[in-house]
């Protein structure tokens, strides 16, 4: 497939703000006794060194480079977009 232009590529991001995690914070901070903000940066950015985040708009700004000409001889890669996770 590699000779043809074909590539594969893994994107593997941290926690991702999305609407789904959102809602899932006020009910974890009930479970745990703990504020929202404590859930954020104890629980959900515990292992993410930069304690933000991942937006949609990173993954999606690095799926459009990886399609690009520009990533042609990126290919069975494996690429963290996770605030320093892998990393830690």
């Amino acid at each position: 497939m590699a000779a043809q232009g074909i590539t594969a590529n893994a994107i593997c991001p941290g926690y991702v703000w999305t609407p789904l995690v959102e809602k899932q914070i006020p009910d974890t901070a009930k479970a745990r006794g703990i504020s929202e903000e404590e859930v954020k940066r104890d629980v959900l950015l515990a292992a993410q060194p930069t304690k933000k985040f991942v937006t949609v708009a990173e993954i999606a700004a690095l799926a459009v480079f990886l399609a690009s000409h520009s990533a042609a001889s990126i290919t069975g890669a494996i690429l963290p977009i996770d605030g320093g996770w892998t990393a830690h």
